[in-house]
């Protein structure tokens, strides 16, 4: 994917640029964006649209396989003093910058590198946000959580689950529901 500035410098001209549609060698996939593939996944559009908003929650879990419930909207976490993303397809979530960056990674998606977050840092999250979500998405996704526990790097856990606000009802809830 290409943005329009990227465009004007490969090409030289919205002329040229429009010719190159016209011919069927190149997309616009989004307003400003370009793609020399016709067809480019939501997500993968997203990630790219907003490169410094990180894929969290209900698409990540997703991905990562722990639900088999298709997201209405892609979540996506920026830091607090982001300005907010005016995309329907989009549902941001603020937080503190400090924790913006840990267990940030990238994740191949249908050939396109998306931005989210780890499957660790994603449990703290799960643990985190557990009396906003559904009661029985809750367990299914902690139920697959344990079925791959060995795989996970405990290291990583305790250091995010240290790390966030309320840390002491987050390590709590993960002895009794999680180990």
């Amino acid at each position: 994917m290409k943005t329009r500035t990227e465009c004007l410098k490969e090409y030289g001209s919205d002329y040229f640029i429009n010719q190159m549609v016209a011919e069927g060698k190149l997309f616009r996939v989004d307003k400003g964006i370009f793609s020399e593939k016709e067809y480019v996944p939501e997500l993968a559009l997203l990630s790219y649209k907003y490169p410094n908003a990180i894929i969290t929650m209900d698409t990540a879990f997703y991905l990562y396989g722990f639900t088999d419930e298709v997201p209405d909207v892609c979540t996506m976490e920026t830091k607090r003093e982001a300005a907010p993303i005016s995309d329907k397809r989009v549902k941001q979530i603020f937080m503190p910058k400090e924790l913006l960056g840990q267990g940030r990674t990238t994740m191949e998606y249908k050939g396109y590198d998306l931005q989210i977050f780890d499957r660790e840092r994603m449990l703290i999250e799960l643990v985190r946000y557990k009396s906003k979500l559904p009661f029985n998405y809750y367990k299914e996704i902690l139920g697959n959580y344990r079925r791959i526990l060995p795989q996970l790097n405990t290291e990583k856990i305790r250091n995010y689950a240290e790390a966030v606000p309320k840390s002491d009802k987050v390590i709590r809830t993960l002895r009794t529901e999680v180990y």
